[in-house]
Parts: C-alpha cells; structure tokens; sequence
C-alpha cells in the first residue's frame, strides 16, 4: 500500500467548536479539516485567537462544558467524539500526549518533577521505585535539562521557564506516543535550546514513527520542521499545502503577511547625559539546594553572582542567554521581589534595605510584565477588574467611571478590544492574555519597566506591534526598560544596550549594534548563530574570519 493509500493517523473532519455564554456563542472554530499520518510533522499557524489552541483542546476532548464542538476526529479508524471518557482517558498521555503553551498552570506547584512525571509512567506504564526515576532520569536528560539528578527533587517554581517547559516535554514523551501535540512547545526556550528540542522530535519522529501536530506563531521553527502546513484566521483554515510550496508560492493575503511580519526598527535614541534610573551591584541570588530527611543545605544556585548593572532614563537594556541563566532572577532582584545580596539604587536612592511597606509608594514608578501571562492574571478577576487594581491600590482614579476610562486606554494601546473588559482571562487566548498583562503594567505610566519575555506569546504580526507600541511609549513617557528574552530579533529592534548571562555571570555586555556585529565570546556567538540560522546574512557575518 502506498503513502498515499495508507489511512492517515489523525483524520479531522468539519470541525467547529463554540463557547457558549450570557451573551450566546462565540464561534472558535469553524468546520476545519486536515489529516496527519505516521512520523509526518503538521504545522498550524496563524494570530494569537486564530483557534489553534482550541483544535487542539478539542482533539484531545479537553474543553470545558462551555465548549460545544461537532464533527469527526478519527484517531486510528476511532472517532475520539464519541469514545466514553474512561477510554479517552487511556488515550490520552498514552496514545495522544499534549505539550502545553503555559507550563507553570500545567505542573503541579505541590509536586516535585520526578513525582510528577513518575505518575504518568506508573498510570500508564506501571513502572514504579528505581525502574521509573531511572526512566525519569533518562527523560530529562533527553530534554536538555541540566544537573538533572538533582533537578529531579525540584519543584516547579524553583526551575525558570524554560526548564518547566523542558519537564512538560520529558512528561509527554514519557510513554513514547503516536501523536505528539505540541502547542508551542519553544516559546519559553532560549535559541540554542530550540534546536536541540527540535532536533530530539525529529529524532523521536524517526526512531518512534510518531506524528507531530506543531502549533506556533514561529513561522522561522514551522519553516525548517513542518512537512504540511494549515494557516489558520479567525477560526477558518484559509490556506493548507506542503510547507515549501506554501512558504515559497502562498496564495492568500493572510499567509503572505504572517511571512513578511517580523520585528523591525532600531531602539529609540538615548541622549548623552541622560541620567542613570537603576544602578545595582555587584548583585548576589543564591538558591540553597536541600536534600534527605532534614532538609539540609547541601549547595547552592548561583542564581545571580556578582552581576553589576545600570539602566538610564529613556534606555532599553537587553538581557539575553540561555534559560537558568539568572536572567528573570537579575529583573525580580532590581525590583525587590526576590531577596538579594548587594547595593539596588533607583532614582537616586537606596532600596536594598527597604521592607515592605517602605517599597510599596515606589512600585508605581516599577513595574513588571511576567513571562507567564496566565500563572500572573487571576482568574478569578475580569479584564477590567485586573487592570484597574495597580490603579486602586496606588489611589491614581477615583470613581468607577474613571477607572474603566483608564483601562479602555490602556486596553486599546496594546492592541485589545476594550468591549472585551468584563471578559475572564480564561476567555483569551495566550498572546491577547500577554497583552493583557502589558496593559497592567502600563496602566500606572512607571518609570522603570521589567518586561520578562512580553513576546514569548505572541505572533510575529503582532510582535512587530507591541515593539512599535513599547517604543513609542519609551519616547512619549521617557521610559526605562528592562528587556530579558530570548528572541535575540525582537532584542535587536529594541535594546540600545546588550548584556549576554550564562550561568549567572555577565560574560559579554556593550552597546547593541557592536555586540551584534562582533560578540566576542563564544558563547554569544553559539546564541546568534542559533537565533539567526535562517538568516544567511546575519549567519554569514558572525562566521569567524
């Protein structure tokens, strides 16, 4: 039987799937079909809202009771629509496993790493005691986690983004499925730990014969791992084909924009005597590592060590390197939300030896933007009601009125309907979710801004967006950022400054242009190279001479 004779291994047929409400249903997808067979790579592209996400709650039966969904999903010959729970329980993490986009909501904060995956192999596998940690084991080290042995005793919170993500992909794997789905299984790793995932999937994909449903605003990743490619719009498939001849010949607007979109520009100008707005260090965050039944300190992660900093008024200081690097650690630490070591002085004072209480009038001037949009909005908490709170508590509005005045600004400067302000965060998508956040942060017009990973979440269309938006609040409010990603292109359009951690230690800093036109260190050049592989210009200059 040929390729093409062979039945596919996931058939979608007339998929559509509605949210009902008080207001009546809201259409999330609308009658999309495609088909993945064996070791094959589908991508699904599109804007953050487009319903690629929910595709792929809904083939793994994962909505809510809000959720009405119709039509066929046949999973070798079963229509998974109308399978009894019990056996899509069994399907599920067994023969269907799923990556999820926001790995902190995913994991459970009570459980360390090694409970946590050792329940899956023993639900499904049955593997308990030395075989399953031996398994474990071999998963994490398979995923790129570093010191695994003893990340296994970690609990979530205490390993950075990337290394959750890295846990939920050791997790999915666990039981080597025949269909991985993964809803943007990169955007908390740095570049170099992109590649080696992707490469692990493809290998996986050859050794396992395992089918993979890639789901991404990253048109760059789905452009070097995708056989096919369905590019999704509000809910509707617009255009579907191989992923050369889509990339190479696309057929309709949508497709040709979401290609050409990509974050431009410079950062704005800095004056010369601009005055310094932060200055720290050298800056000290070390973790004590506990084991055995008392819990003793048997060492430490130098989470930060020794790190020395300055941010001027008006400037955007880029802080790149691997995760675990000590990056979201060094933006907690300059606004005193992580206990540290060393002198912190912002807008010419003292805060290191601040207590609480005598922090809480500058945190108006200081505000963060999480790299986690869903694990920092309540939810509890409408739209309205999220953003408005920096506002209540620092008194800035007075009535009602005049808060949902300020949100609706707010909400419209970062690209968000503000109808949608009595809405739940549960209710958004994870990019519309990061915007969000954004809007609270900027709400209370701040001086000092920590933006930890803003872009993570969000398209290339509308990366380019928020960028421009960042900028032109920079040179409307004069305002200072601290800019920590791993997307070193969106760090090139806006950082005036560049400093380069690994480890915890600043191992190369300088001015953006001539960092980026000449690292020095290798290792800063094993992180552009992998940044900009697909850009041939860039790649050639960072080839040694």
């Amino acid at each position: 039987m040929s390729e093409a004779e062979t039945p596919p291994l996931l058939s979608v047929e007339g998929l559509s799937v509605a949210f009902r409400s008080r207001e009546g249903e809201t259409a999330a997808v609308d009658s999309i079909g495609f088909t993945i067979r064996r070791g094959e790579t589908v991508a699904l592209v599109g804007e953050s809202g487009s319903g690629k996400s929910v595709t792929a709650l809904a083939i793994l039966r994962l909505l809510d009771g809000a959720a009405r969904q119709s039509g066929k999903i046949l999973f070798q010959g079963r229509d998974l629509m109308s399978l009894p729970e019990r056996q899509m329980r069994d399907v599920r993490g067994a023969d269907i496993t799923m990556v999820f986009q926001e790995p902190m909501t995913s994991l459970n904060p009570l459980h360390t790493i090694e409970r946590q995956i050792g329940e899956v192999l023993g639900l499904h596998r049955g593997l308990s005691g030395k075989a399953a940690r031996k398994r474990i084991l071999e998963l994490l080290e398979l995923v790129g986690l570093r010191d695994a042995e003893r990340r296994m005793g970690a609990y979530p919170h205490e390993l950075s983004g990337g290394q959750r993500q890295r846990v939920m992909i050791a997790m999915a794997l666990a039981c080597e499925p025949d269909l991985l789905v993964a809803d943007e299984p990169t955007t908390a790793l740095d570049v170099t730990v992109q590649a080696q995932i992707l490469a692990l999937l493809a290998d996986l994909q050859k050794r396992l014969g395992m089918a993979l449903l890639f789901i991404t605003h990253d048109l760059g990743i789905v452009e070097r791992i995708a056989d096919r490619v369905c590019v999704m719009l509000k809910g509707k498939i617009v255009e579907a084909g191989e992923t050369r001849s889509v990339f190479a010949n696309p057929q309709h607007d949508y497709t040709r924009r979401l290609i050409a979109s990509e974050p431009k520009g410079r950062a704005n100008p800095v004056p010369a005597d601009a005055p310094p707005l932060v200055e720290a260090g050298p800056l000290k965050v070390w973790f004590p590592l506990k084991s055995g039944a008392f819990r003793r300190v048997t060492g430490y992660v130098k989470a930060v060590d020794g790190v020395s900093l300055k941010v001027r008024s008006g400037e955007t200081v880029g802080v790149v390197g691997e995760s675990g690097s000590g990056k979201t650690t060094l933006g907690l630490a300059l606004l005193r939300l992580t206990a540290s070591e060393g002198p912190i002085v912002f807008l010419g004072k003292p805060i290191d030896g601040l207590t609480v209480a005598q922090m809480r009038p500058l945190r108006r001037d200081m505000q963060v933007v999480f790299q986690d949009p869903y694990g920092s909005l309540s939810p509890r908490m409408s739209v309205a009601d999220i953003v408005a709170e920096g506002l209540i508590v620092q008194g800035a509005a007075r009535s009602r009125a005049e808060h949902r005045a300020v949100v609706s600004k707010a909400l419209t400067d970062v690209g968000l309907d503000p109808a949608a302000m009595d809405r739940y965060p549960h209710e958004f998508s994870g990019g519309q979710r990061q915007r969000i956040a954004i809007a609270r942060a900027m709400v209370l017009n701040p001086r000092f801004v920590v933006l930890d990973e803003p872009t993570s979440a969000l398209d290339r269309s509308v990366q380019a967006q928020i960028v421009t938006l960042l900028r032109d609040l920079q040179s409307a409010r004069g305002l200072a950022y601290l800019f920590i990603s791993h997307d070193l292109k969106v760090v090139r359009a806006l950082a005036n400054y560049v400093v380069v951690m690994q480890n915890g230690r600043v191992v190369e800093e300088g001015p953006a242009e001539t960092i980026f036109s000449d690292p020095q260190t290798p290792y800063t050049r094993a992180l552009f190279k992998a940044a900009f592989a697909l850009d041939s210009d860039v790649a050639a200059e960072l080839e040694p001479a």
